[in-house]
């Protein structure tokens, strides 16, 4: 019996293990995978409901995207008209207690309008040669005890002669209006890109001028009414009382000669002209304000003109100066380019 089971465990040596233990007498088993841990569905729900709470008491991610967003457009370098529209009503926030004393309500609502294209068009340097033009015209002359600024100097002389500003020299929408008509037009052209590339330089000219007369005209109109000693009717040269419609005075005539400069020397500083055309833009400016003079003393106040009122009169002019500096700007640049 001991033999036979000494026979049953032989080893055979050929093969590595004795043939009863050999695996392929035995089933094969594959293991089981493990099981995975799954959060409740209910636990997963309310988990989401406390973050929504919490992103809805703080939200700093949407805050600084809104912050971030604004930053950028106020440092965009490229003018748009969401940077052009956020610049413009920060700018006048700051500014709303200067602004206050030079317009009405309604003319500050056209002022916004204006600013806002001109920065869309012509970027910051437009925008500031704009502010600069109503800061000459509202503090150049600080005299008077009645307030400061161009249409502000002397105002109890100006008022007992009648020839003051109404609303004190407050600006309503119809001065604002004729006052910037031909900028308007020329940021408009420049937006849309007329007459490409070649005429984009043009516009911006005509916009500068457009400012440049407008300064003129206002500056010589007040000084000459209120420091002017003698007024001349320009067709006539006859001596005429202060404030008559086209009345000229050697006082008013030098002051906004002299405004004019200023304001087309900041422009070519600010690189939105050069040299030459800021000289065009104080000449356009004189001769346009030489003409408004005519046309005050022939049909100003006459029967059958009295549609012809200061703010009508005021698109004419600066449209002239405007038109007038592109004109010499180009027939001077022929002439260059023939010699």
């Amino acid at each position: 019996m001991a033999q036979s089971t000494l026979l049953l465990l032989h080893v055979n040596p050929s093969s590595s293990c004795p043939s009863i233990f050999r695996h392929s007498q035995f089933p094969k088993l594959s293991p089981k995978p493990a099981k995975s841990f799954s959060v409740p569905h209910s636990l997963t729900a309310r988990k989401q409901r406390f973050s929504s709470r919490m992103d809805r008491l703080h939200p700093p991610n949407a805050l600084q995207g809104v912050v971030s967003e604004a930053i950028g457009l106020l440092q965009s370098p490229d003018p748009t008209w969401q940077s052009a529209l956020l610049n413009n009503l920060l700018i006048f926030v700051l500014g709303s207690p200067i602004l206050v004393t030079g317009l009405s309500f309604p003319g500050i609502s056209a002022a916004f309008l204006l600013g806002t294209l001109t920065w869309r068009a012509f970027g910051p340097s437009g925008f500031l040669l704009v502010a600069s033009y109503f800061v000459i015209v509202r503090l150049c002359c600080c005299s008077g005890s009645q307030g400061t600024g161009v249409t502000k100097v002397k105002m109890a002389q100006k008022e007992a002669q009648g020839v003051a500003e109404k609303r004190k020299g407050r600006r309503g929408p119809g001065s604002v209006i004729g006052s910037s008509a031909a900028a308007c037009v020329c940021a408009l052209m420049s937006i849309y890109g007329i007459g490409g590339v070649e005429f984009a330089q043009l516009w911006q000219l005509g916009f500068v001028a457009s400012f440049c007369t407008k300064l003129n005209d206002t500056v010589s109109s007040e000084i000459g009414k209120a420091y002017g000693k003698t007024t001349y009717l320009v067709t006539t040269f006859k001596v005429v009382p202060r404030g008559t419609e086209g009345a000229v005075s050697l006082e008013g005539t030098l002051a906004g000669f002299l405004a004019s400069i200023v304001l087309a020397s900041i422009g070519c500083l600010m690189g939105q002209i050069n040299g030459a055309e800021a000289l065009i833009c104080v000449v356009a400016s004189q001769i346009a304000n030489f003409g408004e003079s005519i046309i005050g003393a022939v049909f100003q106040e006459k029967e059958g003109y009295q549609w012809l009122n200061n703010d009508v009169v005021n698109v004419i002019n600066i449209s002239f100066g405007s038109i007038l500096a592109v004109l010499m700007q180009q027939a001077l640049l022929q002439n260059w380019q023939t010699s």
